[in-house]
């Protein structure tokens, strides 16, 4: 079945996952939608999504969709989520420049030659691509490695820095945006604990090094 305007709509976030739906109907505009859930239906095509000219977050994850198109009416999307469809060939011109999170895992595409590094140069907002942060501090972080501890508000700062001016767009999903900063934290934790391990990892061999080189 369609999706389409046949009834009243809620505000702010639409919730439409395993409807059984087929594909985007016309809709009368909705400039006051933010977010739009469509994720496990039997989407095709995008299509008619300019009715949502204020859309910040897209899930058409889990559909048959085989191309990326018909976002230009988007202007302020930040997060398109179209992991495990039918993508085998990704064009960037049709990715909106204000994406900041772009996810396509399970499509074919993502098999292509050089898929990330032109997704990224293409993008110049993108924070994550993948599940994979793509702008992060890791020089500071590589030089700090040799701290102990690490303070909560510094986690908070860096995560910050991989989703900036995302927490007001996002404040009409806040199930989406806890979950976010959650899995974001996570990798921030995830990082230092590296970094930490690397480093001794370097000492440990520099102390063999000079054992060796001290030895009679």
């Amino acid at each position: 079945c369609p999706f389409s305007s046949t009834g009243p709509l809620p505000t702010c976030t639409i919730r439409l996952d395993r409807e059984q739906i087929s594909s985007i109907g016309r809709l009368r505009r909705r400039g006051e939608i933010h977010s739009l859930y469509l994720q496990q239906n039997q989407i095709e095509k995008m299509e008619n999504l300019e009715s949502f000219p204020s859309l910040r977050f897209l899930c058409l994850a889990g559909n048959r969709i085989q191309r990326v198109e018909n976002l230009q009416g988007l202007p302020y999307l930040s997060a398109l989520d179209l992991s495990h469809n039918l993508i085998q060939v990704l064009d960037t011109e049709e990715l909106p420049r204000s994406l900041r999170i772009l996810d396509l895992t399970g499509n074919q595409c993502t098999r292509q030659d050089g898929y990330r590094d032109v997704v990224v140069a293409a993008l110049p907002q993108l924070l994550q691509l993948d599940s994979q942060p793509v702008h992060g501090n890791t020089a500071q972080e590589e030089a700090g490695g040799g701290s102990c501890s690490s303070s909560e508000e510094e986690e908070e700062e860096e995560e910050e820095e991989l989703l900036p001016g995302l927490s007001v767009p996002f404040t009409v999903d806040k199930d989406f945006l806890v979950d976010l900063r959650r899995e974001l934290a996570g990798r921030v934790r995830w990082r230092r604990r590296t970094s930490l391990e690397e480093h001794r990892a370097r000492l440990e061999e520099l102390w063999e090094r000079r054992a060796l080189l001290l030895a009679p």
